[in-house]
């Protein structure tokens, strides 16, 4: 961000200083040409005054001498022309070669047109400059004066300028660069630590706070509000933990009594009730680990995963077994595909209770004497487990919204529910690496996978 905001402060920047840079570097370069030309238009008419007498008088020694001054002191070239455009007198000797713009400048003087001081033209242009001027006698052309300037000191003034230019904007560019850095830092500080408390919330530290007296009174205003946000969670969070911490182990003594009464009441049964009791006996164990794996989550904020080798397709049969005295006085029936022995390394407990919250769903859901279908399929080391009942399923959009928290179907608001069996099953599979999803077969009901993904946990 801090590397936009310069960016985006420079290149304006940047933009200005070339405009005005470049219209200042051009104004210094035609102010010195024309002070070029100036300083040649008045030696052009000290040397006419002088030509027009030598002219007269036939005598060019007078001109001679000052041209040969010229050229000694200022290294400027002079000649005077006759009317037959024949070097007269020079400065520097009378075997002067014209150029083809230098002869039309003499041919036009010759005709009577006045000197004129050229437009000023790019530095890098600015080459030696010729001017010829007529020499009027009463009205009448006796000859023409022509001074070559050499523009070495003008070009060399002209570079200085802009060299001077260039250097101002460096300097103005590097000051931009600084003062900008220098206030995205200060503007992007409180940015900075609020991104990082927020990687340290995420992390679990839920105590991570911000600092609010540095920055735009706009960003300390939000840090404060953030500040507060942190700490009304970080209650919230702290009272959830503190209730799911006092309810599983509340939920343990009575758990614990109940194991108790099972084993004292198994002692004075027959054989006949001895797979009753073992049934009773691990359905206790099972939810001891279920507090088990909840007084983890609520003391460290996720579960811990037991890694395990669990048979899925025996899972299956004991929950279906389990659930047969649920669904049974409604007449639902539970029917078992796929093959046995399917082996995955997982959290037995995890799964389970996934099964567990997505059969629920589909027991209260199937109508009387319906038929709850399950099968487990193995690919790769991808694991799937179905659930497919024939109840009134959910619409394509519905589907969408099955395992959001609290949501409910309005066609099965009357049935018993809290809209979270789907959501925690999902929540528990994301717990090792897995996933859940729901779809809407085309013949009705509703089919939920359970895929679980073998030996990865997150």
């Amino acid at each position: 961000m801090r590397t936009r905001l310069v960016v985006v402060f420079l290149v304006p920047l940047v933009a200005i200083l070339l405009s005005l840079g470049g219209a200042a570097g051009w104004s210094a370069s035609r102010s010195i040409q024309q002070a070029v030309f100036t300083q040649q238009l008045g030696d052009l008419g000290y040397f006419v005054t002088s030509a027009r007498q030598a002219l007269r008088t036939d005598t060019r020694a007078v001109v001679e001498g000052e041209a040969r001054r010229f050229a000694d002191v200022y290294g400027i070239d002079v000649a005077v022309f006759d009317l037959a455009g024949s070097v007269w007198a020079s400065g520097g000797g009378d075997d002067r070669v014209l150029t083809d713009g230098e002869a039309e400048q003499l041919r036009l003087a010759l005709s009577g047109r006045r000197a004129e001081a050229p437009e000023a033209v790019f530095p890098w242009e600015f080459s030696e400059t010729t001017m010829v001027e007529p020499v009027f006698d009463d009205g009448d052309v006796i000859g023409a004066v022509m001074i070559s300037t050499p523009v070495d000191a003008p070009r060399t003034a002209i570079l200085q300028q802009l060299l001077i230019l260039g250097a101002v904007g460096l300097v103005s560019v590097a000051l931009g660069v600084l003062l900008v850095v220098r206030l995205a830092g200060w503007v992007l500080a409180p940015v900075r630590r609020l991104d990082e408390a927020m990687a340290a919330i995420e992390r679990g530290e839920m105590d991570a706070r911000v600092v609010d007296d540095t920055g735009p009174p706009e960003l300390r205003r939000m840090t404060r509000v953030f500040n507060g946000m942190a700490g009304e969670i970080e209650r919230v969070l702290a009272r959830q933990q503190e209730f799911a911490l006092n309810a599983s182990h509340e939920l343990r003594n009575p758990l614990n009594a109940l194991l108790l009464r099972v084993e004292h009441l198994a002692t004075g049964l027959d054989d006949d009730w001895r797979d009753d009791v073992e049934e009773t006996r691990e359905e206790g164990r099972r939810m001891t680990r279920i507090l088990e794996t909840l007084l983890g989550l609520a003391r460290s904020g996720r579960a811990e995963s037991l890694l395990a080798a669990v048979d899925l397709s025996t899972l299956v049969e004991r929950r279906v077994d389990a659930w047969g005295e649920v669904a049974g006085p409604r007449g639902i029936s539970f029917r078992r595909s796929g093959p046995a022995g399917v082996m995955c390394v997982t959290d037995r407990t995890i799964v389970e209770s996934a099964l567990d919250a997505v059969i629920d769903n589909a027991v209260k859901f199937s109508p009387s004497g319906g038929v709850i279908e399950l099968s487990v399929e193995e690919d790769g080391e991808v694991r799937r487990l179905d659930v497919r009942d024939h109840g009134p399923g959910l619409s394509a959009d519905e589907v969408a919204s099955a395992t959001e928290r609290f949501w409910r179907s309005s066609a099965t608001d009357e049935t018993p529910g809290s809209g979270l069996g789907l959501a925690i099953a999902t929540d528990l599979l994301e717990s090792v690496g897995g996933e859940l999803r729901v779809s809407s077969p085309a013949d009705g009901g509703l089919r939920v996978t359970l895929i679980v993904r073998n030996g990865v946990f997150e």
